[in-house]
């Protein structure tokens, strides 16, 4: 299933927004630029199709360019292929290894052929424009800046960020999320979750031991932020001078409405999109050991089952199917989802909230991979209650049996 495809950048516009403001003229300019070049991308669309054969399948081959600097991809430079050695630029060899971990994440853990399911060949174009702040998926490769040196680095040095905007692609393939509101911040959140998963993988991390960040190495060292955005606490990501406090909320009551336009962020979908992410970081750590395990395939076939107009709340209840029928009704998993959503304000549809709150506070006391699940509890409580019952039983028995008996004398 394909869409219309966008240009999905990684920066969202609220940072590059703050930038304008900045005292640095340098820092301006780079924003600006950064914020033009995108739109004209956004516009004309003319990126795509750079070179024939761009979405063929290809067994999710990797092929890196050089644009040196350049914003015409046709006119890149071939710099390394699958049958090439690693290049003396550090830029390429990174780029290339990140769509090597992020096709290989898609098909050894959940069984997909690339991006679109038919082994769709990976292309990436490096050093991108001059001082570019941003990197992008753009419905056929994925392109990176070098950054300005100043508040970004080069985007080739996040695997996660490459994890998210071939994630984008993954979603044009399945549900087609549409790119406003609800549906755009969906969207984004599912390559925020794909994209740490990717970086949760390829480290072999466990939840307890992840960072949960989004883009940790994207800023420079003189940046005191800890990443663009954190799905275990969304809305803290960064506070400084330079871009302001986190946006992010973590609750739907904090649920931020803006305008669906380029500036307004279509709707918010790089700040909204705070929500699924924490309700997927809770269910992680709840059901516990590796995330890209039972959460990511929860997740996975959720958005497989999503529509392009999908809001967070056909989500969380999809996500709450999908547990049933992957590991069992009530079962640790499902619980985690349950419990995940109701603490972000979404309640799963059809569960009464006083059976919701009663699995959810069993879920997080018991929760967890090789802890008692919330069945296993709830059977033991009602063994012993019958066992109560039934000593009561037969201590009235025994007493109308003996006030009988004292009867009949």
């Amino acid at each position: 299933m394909t869409t219309t495809r966008r240009v999905h950048c990684i920066i969202p516009p609220h940072l590059l927004d703050k930038l304008l403001e900045s005292d640095d003229s340098e820092v301006r300019k780079a924003a600006l630029d950064t914020m033009l070049t995108t739109t004209r991308l956004r516009g004309e669309r003319a990126i795509r199709a750079s070179f024939i054969g761009a979405t063929a399948p290809g067994n999710g081959r990797r092929t890196v360019f050089d644009c040196r600097q350049g914003r015409v991809l046709p006119t890149a430079t071939l710099v390394r292929t699958e049958e090439g050695t690693a290049s003396q630029d550090a830029s390429v060899n990174r780029a290339f290894d990140g769509l090597g971990l992020t096709r290989d994440f898609y098909h050894d853990v959940l069984q997909r052929d690339s991006i679109d399911g038919l082994g769709m060949r990976l292309n990436g174009y490096i050093h991108f424009d001059r001082m570019y702040n941003n990197a992008f998926w753009d419905g056929q490769q994925m392109v990176f800046g070098d950054g300005d040196g100043r508040m970004f680095t080069d985007f080739t040095g996040a695997v996660d960020v490459i994890g998210h905007e071939l994630t984008h692609g993954v979603t044009e393939y399945t549900a087609g999320l549409a790119y406003h509101d609800q549906p755009g911040a969906l969207n984004e959140s599912i390559s925020d979750v794909f994209g740490t998963l990717v970086k949760q993988w390829s480290a072999h991390q466990s939840v307890d031991a992840a960072d949960w960040l989004i883009g940790a190495e994207v800023f420079t060292p003189g940046i005191d932020a800890d990443a663009l955005r954190s799905l275990k606490a969304p809305g803290e990501a960064y506070d400084n001078p330079e871009f302001g406090k986190d946006p992010q909320p973590a609750h739907m009551n904090k649920y931020v409405n803006l305008p669906n336009t380029e500036r307004g962020d279509y709707g918010g979908v790089h700040i909204n999109s705070g929500i699924p992410n924490k309700a997927f970081y809770l269910t992680a750590t709840r059901i516990g050991g590796y995330a890209w395990q039972a959460p990511a395939l929860i997740w996975y076939e959720s958005l497989k089952a999503s529509t392009s107009q999908t809001q967070f709340q056909d989500f969380a209840d999809t996500t709450y199917q999908k547990a049933e029928e992957l590991y069992g009704a009530d079962s640790a998993e499902q619980l985690a989802v349950l419990a995940a959503w109701q603490d972000v304000g979404i309640h799963i549809s059809g569960i009464p909230t006083g059976i919701a709150r009663t699995r959810s506070h069993t879920a997080r006391h018991n929760g967890g991979v090789g802890h008692e699940d919330g069945v296993a509890a709830l059977s033991k409580q009602i063994k012993a209650l019958t066992a109560q019952v039934k000593a009561l039983a037969e201590d009235v028995t025994a007493l109308k049996s003996s006030n009988a008996l004292k009867s009949s004398r």
